[in-house]
């Protein structure tokens, strides 16, 4: 019973240890009169931590990214100001 305990908590401890930042898909938009130094800061910030642009918009100053929370945080600290930052998600009329 001792032996199945300590390899549980092994476990427990090794996943915990080799557990990836899971990353949310947003949408980032800005007002229009936001400097595109604002914009490229906060993109580099993702793709400098590990996040990805999935596409940029071209009609209104934005884009969408794959992106962990802690990243996420310093970016809307930045430009909170600016952007608006929404979960990119399915949406439906029913």
């Amino acid at each position: 019973m001792k032996f199945s305990g300590l390899v549980l908590g092994a476990l427990a401890l090794v996943s915990s240890a080799i557990a990836v930042d899971i990353q949310k898909s947003v949408i980032i938009t800005y007002k229009e009169n936001t400097p595109d130094s604002v914009i490229q800061q906060d993109k580099k910030a993702i793709l400098d931590d590990g996040g990805v642009i999935t596409h940029e918009y071209t009609l209104m100053k934005g884009f969408s990214a794959k992106v962990n929370a802690k990243t996420l945080e310093s970016v809307s600290a930045s430009s909170e100001s600016y952007a608006t930052i929404e979960e990119d998600k399915v949406v439906s009329t029913l």
